[in-house]
């Protein structure tokens, strides 16, 4: 089972830009979908944005226009580029895979805090 490890958290002012990735101990190419997910405080884990091997990505309405999903199978990455970043983006970012189109998410990594504050 691959092992996922996530990086690029931190503290950021309203408006700056992130670069979160996520590692995995395998390859990723064979994996359908890549994702990535949020939890912030008091609230339920979100999703925020996915990508399949076949080339389609998905974003939470709320990060449309603003983040950026992609995948890298050779180097065995997934990325999130976060722009204009807003307080309520603050949260815990977990990646996340998924085997097939019929399974749910079932390997997460520890997650990384990305804090949005002036």
């Amino acid at each position: 089972q691959v092992q996922l490890v996530e990086s690029g958290g931190g503290l950021v002012q309203p408006g700056g830009s992130l670069r979160l990735s996520c590692t995995a101990s395998a390859s990723i190419s064979g994996i359908y979908g890549m994702g990535w997910f949020r939890q912030g405080p008091g609230q339920q884990r979100e999703l925020v944005a996915t990508s399949t091997n076949r080339g389609t990505t998905n974003y939470a309405d709320s990060v449309k226009g603003r983040f950026t999903i992609s995948r890298d199978n050779a180097g065995n990455a997934v990325y999130l580029q976060m722009n204009s970043l807003k307080p309520e983006d603050t949260a815990v970012y977990y990646c996340a895979t998924k085997q097939t189109p019929f399974r749910e998410y079932s390997t997460w990594g520890q997650g990384t805090q990305v804090t949005v504050s002036s």
